[in-house]
């Protein structure tokens, strides 16, 4: 899962992108209006916290922006600011959530799940596809009754996968959603090639059909057809 972390603090937003990647997300983030801008209209991301209160600018204009380009992102605002209007603001602009600082971490956590589990997963805490079964709440993928142990990059390319089943999908796409910005510096997307075979051989080791197909040239598709 990929997360925009926009924060100006600079003490707050490295401890909170620590955390978060200690928990499994691959966070990109922003210091100013500025770059926020700039990283909203470059990339894809599947949740974004934004801090109303910016240095060169309002966090809720990057709300709007969101919403003008109709981006299906989750939105958490994190503002120390605790009025109601800025709330209410916030929320009609489309943010999905608003957590007023300080708050705890694990609660952020609680609180960035749940709502990619509303707006991809219609609220399951499991989604199947074919013989492969994700447990969302911890993290399992299960063939049958086999448990499937894959690495954190091959559970989040399932999931990338699953989410969008029978779409190809360009190398390009799914190595920026699992990586992130770090994508930037790459040479090549050999290494992709390596995470999707690993991935393949681990479900087959465990009798599920091969569903990952490749494109040659272009990328991979989950699907049951041939």
């Amino acid at each position: 899962m990929k997360i925009l972390l926009i924060e100006d603090e600079p003490e707050l937003l490295v401890t909170i992108q620590h955390y978060l990647e200690n928990e499994g997300f691959m966070v990109s983030t922003a210091n100013s209006f500025r770059k926020a801008s700039e990283k909203v209209n470059d990339y894809v991301y599947d949740c974004i916290m934004v801090d109303i209160m910016l240095p060169d600018g309002d966090g809720l204009s990057i709300i709007k922006q969101l919403k003008e380009v109709h981006s299906e992102a989750g939105i958490i605002i994190i503002s120390a600011k605790n009025s109601l209007d800025d709330k209410l603001n916030g929320l009609d602009l489309g943010a999905d959530d608003y957590l007023t600082k300080p708050f705890h971490l694990p609660e952020l956590n609680a609180r960035i799940r749940s709502l990619m589990r509303r707006r991809h997963h219609a609220g399951e805490t499991q989604i199947s596809f074919g013989d492969i079964t994700i447990f969302l709440n911890r993290k399992e993928v299960k063939i049958a009754n086999q448990v499937a142990e894959l690495t954190p990059k091959e559970y989040a390319l399932l999931l990338f996968m699953i989410t969008n089943k029978d779409r190809l999908l360009s190398k390009e796409v799914i190595a920026e959603h699992i990586w992130g910005d770090y994508m930037d510096d790459a040479d090549s997307l050999d290494f992709l090639y390596t995470h999707i075979r690993n991935l393949r051989k681990k479900l087959m080791a465990c009798g599920c059909p091969d569903y990952i197909k490749s494109r040659y040239g272009v990328g991979y598709i989950l699907t049951v057809d041939a």
